[in-house]
């Protein structure tokens, strides 16, 4: 008995609903078919997730020192010319999400609303705009939006491509495979919800699928995102790097319950919050990076036989706490904990992954027509450890770039010797 499979047709696929895909999506040309599928529902990425903020060069002085900043978080196993490309590229990438709505916290000044950031206004995006600071930063270059930077970002992305014509978005559908013809990737295989299979035929597609946390028992991720694209990659013998580079967050909300874990901002830490041990007593520098204070707190727990160390803000006063990391404030309470007079348990957990299948400059993968970008890929810009708030900066810039590549456009940056 012949079996009949449901066939859709596009110019591009795109897997993920996370900044990297819906970015994707935005800026290919308008005249493409674009299909977007995405594994649960369209909220349901970790770029929802995101509360620190996203860094830009905070100008042409700056260079070198988050260069260095992001090498030296990375072990110096960082690919530089990525690294390059992103810190060259922030601040486009900046007033492009400022364009679409993006409301990130202003400076408290007199005159910042009579003034318009970048290319055609009359101040610049550092002169109007807040910046903070977080772990092995040195200095403030981190935009944000109180303590839900994510949410505000990919919300605004999400709520342009809505309008678009040109694309087709498909949830609870999840990627099985691509479909090969001459070693040439030309569409995915998909399932609904229902267990209906179906094939998606495109003449490119990008995989913006995130990462592994649904792996681990504790991860700040989502459970659904299990690196489904790195299984089909060694299935078709995709060039896959670092697949052992995952960094664990060194402040969850400790819970006794199962399930996803709630990250506590590194930029709590980089207000002037400070952990404690169990005698209330600082143990590390609080601003080193992740990886590093991740280590010091576990030895520090299993010096002292513990499940968590302590988090104290309340040297950050309410005002601060209230205005700034609400969200935190918030969901703290509904845990019976109130951070403005009392410290928080918290403890190591999984939450990102800077491995994944290998990209070029251009998020371009090892088969032909097949891109990825976001946690996903590997364009080696963390290295072997993330810096903080370079997440939501890399996946634009790549993602950008990803389109800009497909549509034939020139990508303005280009990549450089170094």
């Amino acid at each position: 008995m012949e079996i009949f499979i449901m066939k859709m047709e596009a110019d591009t696929v795109i897997v993920g609903t996370g900044v990297g895909g819906l970015f994707s999506a935005l800026c290919l040309p308008r005249d493409q078919k674009i299909i977007m599928i995405t594994k649960s529902d369209l909220e349901s990425s970790d770029s929802f997730l995101a509360q620190g903020g996203i860094c830009m060069l905070h100008d042409k002085d700056d260079y070198d020192s988050y260069f260095e900043d992001t090498m030296k978080a990375g072990h110096y196993e960082n690919r530089k010319e990525s690294v390059d490309i992103m810190i060259r590229s922030s601040r486009e990438i900046i007033q492009d999400l400022i364009d679409y709505g993006v409301d990130f916290q202003k400076q408290d000044t007199d005159d910042h609303e009579n003034k318009a950031a970048g290319k055609d206004g009359n101040a610049e995006i550092q002169d109007i705009y807040a910046f903070t600071r977080e772990g092995a930063h040195s200095r403030p270059r981190i935009l944000f939006h109180a303590d839900i930077t994510g949410k505000e970002i990919t919300s605004k992305l999400l709520a342009q491509v809505k309008h678009l014509s040109n694309v087709t978005l498909l949830e609870y559908t999840t990627m099985t495979d691509i479909i090969v013809e001459n070693e040439e990737c030309k569409g995915i295989l998909v399932q609904d919800k229902e267990g209906n299979e179906f094939e998606i035929h495109a003449e490119n597609t990008i995989w913006a699928s995130g990462g592994i946390g649904g792996r681990y028992k504790h991860s700040t991720n989502f459970p659904h995102l299990t690196g489904d694209a790195l299984a089909i990659s060694e299935k078709h013998g995709i060039r896959l790097e670092h697949l052992d580079y995952v960094q664990i967050h060194p402040t969850t909300l400790y819970s006794k319950k199962p399930g996803r874990r709630f990250l506590i901002s590194e930029s709590v830490r980089g207000e002037g919050a400070v952990l404690l041990n169990s005698k209330k007593e600082r143990f590390v520098n609080e601003l080193l990076p992740r990886d590093v204070v991740t280590k010091a707190i576990r030895e520090e727990m299993e010096k002292e036989g513990t499940d968590h160390v302590w988090l104290s803000m309340e040297k950050l006063g309410k005002e601060t706490i209230m205005g700034h990391f609400p969200n935190i404030y918030q969901h703290c309470l509904e845990e019976g904990y109130d951070v403005t007079k009392e410290c928080i348990p918290v403890v190591p957990a999984q939450h990102y992954f800077m491995g994944g299948v290998w990209v070029d400059s251009d998020s371009k993968t090892s088969m032909e027509h097949l891109y990825a970008v976001g946690e996903t890929s590997c364009n080696g810009v963390h290295g072997a450890n993330r810096l903080a708030s370079n997440s939501l900066l890399e996946s634009l810039v790549f993602a950008k770039r990803a389109a800009n590549k497909i549509s034939g456009a020139e990508n303005e940056v280009k990549v450089r010797e170094m």
